[in-house]
């Protein structure tokens, strides 16, 4: 049985205190290296869902970091998604690296953004009984 994998990564820079995006780039893994996500006409409809995935997580990072006040300077995520043989989705794993400019990264904080990223529309249409797994680190200076 062939699993389908598919692993993104995203590098951010953000230029205000409402972490507005000053520059971000997506990485695309394939054949064991990574290469600029392109998207058009021809890229692959399922790839194009797993970005949907990643940029929805990315986009409540942001914002809700902004509602706790927290200023970030850039940040790195990464998504994992497996599927079955047959296309079912079974693993979904998000994480970030986030350096801060100003705030506190406490576990409040940390858990009150994991928990809105789950709220996205995207996140919220994802089967309920698959491994879904979202981390976050907050890095000062």
């Amino acid at each position: 049985m062939s699993k389908h994998i598919f692993n993104l990564r995203m590098t951010a820079a953000y230029s205000s205190a409402d972490n507005d995006i000053a520059s971000l780039e997506v990485q695309v893994l394939d054949d064991n290296e990574w290469a600029t996500l392109d998207l058009n006409t021809k890229t692959p409809g399922f790839l194009i869902f797993v970005y949907s995935i990643f940029t929805c997580q990315h986009m409540f990072l942001r914002t809700n970091g902004t509602e706790r006040n927290m200023v970030y300077a850039s940040s790195q995520g990464e998504i994992l998604v497996e599927t079955s043989e047959d296309w079912l989705l079974e693993k979904v794993d998000v994480r970030f690296d986030v350096n801060l400019v100003s705030s506190e990264a406490n576990d409040d904080n940390i858990d009150y953004i994991v928990s809105r990223m789950k709220q996205c529309p995207v996140s919220k249409n994802l089967p309920q009984d698959i491994d879904i797994h979202t981390s976050i680190e907050f890095h000062s200076g």
